[in-house]
């Protein structure tokens, strides 16, 4: 699908999704756990379909319940650890953080289970993390590179093991599945423990989320920093009701939108308080010149002349499309830097978003490990046909740069919001009629 977005501002107030990293490690842990969960406001969109379709083949029962005002809850019936092995393929689709995860967690069991993914998802490795769960006692049977298509067969039965992470969710996965492992089936001697060394890790925020739903069901572990973690097996998820808050990851699209036009918005349901890493594109954006305020769970933010500079990108890759966007309008050369896991998304969003900035006319060099963008051209942007690759991350981020362009810009592949935004163009649409009617 091709959406066309002319220049313009916006205005009002926007309630962003909620968190897909929360959304999906909530669902899970309920999953996993003895007894039945709530999970209040979770997000809807396709990744969270994905999580949710590979919880119920694990054998986990979720239904729906309307919540009083707005919003929704699902229900989940755990399974107590016991996985069920399905007949046929979990199919993660485009998420990433579902695969990872859920190839993990189905390690505990004896069974083989069977992971595909869309076309985007098995040109994504998992190595790493499949070499991981041998040495923990799995059976893996994969393509060259651990990529999806591939077989898991448990159970896991402890160890050592040292793992790089490029990405985070590959020591998130170990963290989530190695306090489940079960004792002998003897049922003698102490339960099993792991050893989990960690010589690489970019994205340490995400890590942090996990060790907090780890440290909320009460789940024994050591560790030294990010580095090392001991974990006894032998543990137990518990039921639990919680809501999940509105996604940071999200807001940076609509954040950098009014960035880059001098809009003024307010955001609701973001809470600063939070683990999400990708809260830090509020004090970024306030550091480029805009002007921002926080009170309780709304940021409101206005946009003003922009002034580039260099950020360090490592703990925040999803922000990287949103944040190239705003630097193509601000005064002098932004870098975003020391992000080369963001090559290894859906897309290389690195090429990517210099190659379609590059067709509205930004001055942009690709490097290694990130961006270089010279800013403060008039216009700064022209219009044009781009095409986001059907990356999510990308589609937003081209649509909050055509507000600032001069013309209008055709974005193809734009149904690839839907993956963590479904509403994103409705939204877009609205603070625009907002703007111009004020």
């Amino acid at each position: 699908m091709t959406r066309t977005v002319r220049p313009g501002r916006l205005g009002g107030r926007f309630r962003v999704p909620a968190s897909k990293s929360h959304t999906i490690r909530a669902l899970l842990v309920a999953s996993l756990a003895e007894g039945t969960s709530r999970i209040i406001n979770p997000l809807q969109s396709d990744d969270a379909s994905s999580c949710m379709k590979a919880c119920r083949l694990f054998g986990a029962r979720i239904t729906e319940e309307g919540l009083d005002g707005e919003g929704r809850v699902l229900v989940v019936e755990g399974t107590g650890g016991r996985i069920k092995v399905p007949p046929g393929n979990i199919d993660a689709g485009n998420s990433g953080t579902t695969l990872y995860f859920a190839a993990a967690l189905a390690a505990l069991s004896s069974g083989e289970f069977r992971f595909t993914g869309d076309e985007q998802l098995s040109s994504r490795p998992a190595g790493n993390l499949l070499r991981s769960l041998e040495d923990l006692g799995a059976q893996v049977s994969s393509a060259e590179g651990g990529r999806a298509p591939f077989t898991i067969r448990g159970p896991l039965s402890g160890g050592s093991t040292s793992i790089e992470c490029p990405t985070s969710q590959y020591l998130s996965a170990l963290l989530l599945a190695c306090p489940l492992i079960p004792a002998a089936r003897t049922g003698k001697g102490p339960c099993p423990e792991t050893e989990i060394i960690v010589p690489l890790l970019y994205e340490e925020p995400y890590v942090e989320m996990t060790l907090g739903w780890l440290e909320e069901q009460g789940i024994v572990l050591e560790r030294e920093g990010l580095k090392y973690f001991r974990i006894p097996g032998g543990q137990k998820y518990r039921a639990f009701t919680q809501a999940v808050p509105g996604d940071f990851s999200s807001a940076a699209f609509f954040l950098s939108a009014a960035a880059l036009t001098g809009s003024t918005i307010t955001l609701g349901d973001l809470d600063m308080n939070d683990s999400q890493g990708d809260k830090a594109i509020v004090s970024i954006l306030a550091s480029l010149g805009c002007g921002i305020t926080a009170q309780g769970k709304d940021i409101t933010i206005t946009g003003r002349p922009l002034t580039g500079r260099d950020i360090d990108m490592n703990a925040i890759p999803d922000a990287l499309p949103a944040l190239a966007a705003a630097a193509c309008f601000a005064e002098g050369t932004t870098r975003l830097l020391n992000v080369p896991q963001a090559r290894l998304k859906e897309t290389d969003r690195i090429r990517v978003m210099d190659e379609e900035l590059t067709k509205m006319g930004a001055r942009v060099r690709e490097l290694p490990d990130g961006l270089e963008i010279r800013g403060g051209g008039k216009p700064a942007l022209t219009g044009c046909r781009v095409n986001a690759r059907a990356d999510h991350r990308v589609v937003m981020a081209l649509a909050a740069a055509a507000l600032g362009a001069a013309g209008e810009t055709l974005i193809e592949t734009a149904e690839a919001a839907s993956v963590s935004f479904p509403d994103f163009f409705a939204l877009l649409e609205r603070g625009q009629e907002v703007s111009f009617s004020q």
